[in-house]
């Protein structure tokens, strides 16, 4: 088998009916389930899937060209592997692009920088840059508590801390504030440009983008850079020695109008009840640095993948599985909005729903935030899949990923298969997002995991919904 089973990961549950509490999952359901988890870990499906994709459409900036030939990409691939209704649901958004930047401190001597703007970056003036001596912030709270005007013809600095690695990525919601809302109180105190440490666990000169936060619908006015770990270590350094230092920023970033983005749905009629919705899915866009492999091309071909095997079966399960490519993740979950939007009045039928977006290394957890009734059904599934190194942790967890956001804030029930991100941080939003950094036996655990899920969730005649529609 593959080199990351552990030892008796092939040893699987035997064909006798599995009970949890007052549950009863039938030896025929566990069965299937069972050969589809050692048909996805055979498969190299997923891993075709994500070559395809960053090789025949490359980097996806959200609302851009390449994502409109991504959204083609999707219909195609959906139609070759035989999905029964395959279609586009189209949305406009605001289009942020990157234009070229240059970053060089220029005192106490020269050295280029690597930095790169964060999205929705103004822009330097127009056909010049800003040239200027920076003040240093130890963090993003220091710099929150200067006073207006405090910064004028200034550069500030936001250092920080480099995250600390972790299987669950917790360090990145606290070092994500300096690139989210710095830009803020750098205007406000007058500041020329703003440059952040990236938020990032790599010591790589590999600066990580990402989208900043609007301010009441406003954007930054200036530019914003986020510089990698060894520079912003190099620029620590230099003040703590007593340094002045200047820099100067040339970007040409900036908001370039209206555009249609998209939401590519590939749907597996269910034979019984095809109004009730299984939905799984990922995010077809990725930022322009890197080609998008780990985010979220991999979540995108795990999905998929998943729901192609189980369309290999002689009949359909109970239920409709939906896998959607969200679009414009990336730029405020904008696909995932729009679909709770269009799809409000069946916001009802969707029974389960989860998302593929923290990489492509393996599985280790399944949390859940169902109902009572089915929770038993999903740690049967636990049951199914913890030969494959997973554990069944909490039954009240929140969540589903971050495109399923909108569809549990009106209550629909989810789930999450919890990858190891460990080294997630080292490649997101990063130009070393490529696809050599996905292991294919890796990706293939992924998907045995989610097969088996996603198939029991359609197919079992259980009610995942009945608590949380009375919250």
């Amino acid at each position: 088998m593959k080199s990351i089973i552990a030892l008796g990961m092939t040893v699987f549950l035997s064909a006798e009916i599995l009970a949890q509490d007052d549950f009863v999952l039938p030896a025929g359901d566990a069965d299937t389930a069972q050969a589809l988890v050692e048909t996805a870990l055979d498969s190299d499906l997923a891993w075709d899937i994500v070559e395809s994709l960053t090789t025949s459409v490359g980097p996806r900036l959200a609302g851009s060209e390449a994502e409109a030939r991504a959204r083609v990409w999707g219909e195609e691939l959906g139609r070759e592997l035989g999905f029964d209704r395959v279609s586009v649901e189209p949305f406009t958004m605001e289009f942020w692009e990157r234009g070229e930047m240059e970053i060089v401190m220029t005192a106490p001597y020269e050295q280029a920088l690597y930095g790169s703007a964060l999205g929705g970056s103004g822009r330097s003036p127009f056909l010049g840059a800003v040239n200027a001596e920076i003040v240093y912030f130890r963090n993003i709270d220091a710099l929150t508590a200067i006073e207006d005007g405090a910064l004028d013809g200034k550069i500030a600095f936001v250092d920080g801390d480099a995250m600390v690695p972790s299987q669950t990525g917790a360090g990145y919601g606290p070092s994500n504030q300096r690139r989210r809302i710095g830009w803020q109180h750098a205007e406000r105190g007058g500041a020329e440009a703003l440059v952040v440490r990236s938020v990032g666990s790599d010591s790589h000169r590999m600066p990580h983008t990402g989208m900043m936060s609007s301010m009441d619908g406003e954007w930054a006015d200036i530019p914003v850079i986020a510089v990698s770990n060894p520079d912003a270590d190099h620029l620590r350094r230099l003040h703590n020695s007593g340094e002045a230092i200047e820099m100067r920023i040339r970007s040409t970033a900036g908001w370039r109008g209206e555009v249609t983005s998209g939401n590519v749905v590939l749907d597996l009629i269910g034979r019984e009840n095809p109004d009730e919705i299984v939905l799984i899915g990922g995010h077809l866009d990725s930022w322009d640095q890197g080609t998008g492999a780990v985010d979220d091309g991999a979540g995108v071909a795990i999905t998929t993948a998943a729901a192609a095997l189980i369309a290999q079966l002689p009949q359909r399960p109970r239920r409709t599985i939906r896998v959607v490519m969200f679009g414009a993740e990336e730029v405020g979950l904008l696909g995932a909005r729009a679909y709770a939007e269009q799809h409000a009045d069946e916001i009802g039928n969707h029974v389960l729903a989860t998302e593929s977006d923290f990489g492509a290394r393996t599985v280790w957890q399944l949390v859940s935030n169902v109902s009572d009734e089915g929770t038993p059904a999903i740690d049967a599934v636990g049951d199914i899949i913890g030969p494959l190194g997973i554990v069944r942790g909490g039954s009240n967890v929140p969540g589903g990923g971050p495109d399923i956001i909108p569809l549990a804030m009106q209550g629909v029930p989810t789930v999450r298969l919890s990858q190891n991100g460990s080294d997630y941080f080292d490649l997101h939003h990063t130009p070393d997002d490529t696809l050599d950094k996905i292991d294919p036996d890796e990706l293939a655990q992924n998907v045995a995991a989610y097969v088996a899920l996603v198939y029991l969730a359609a197919e079992l005649d259980v009610d995942f919904r009945s608590a949380t529609e009375d919250e």
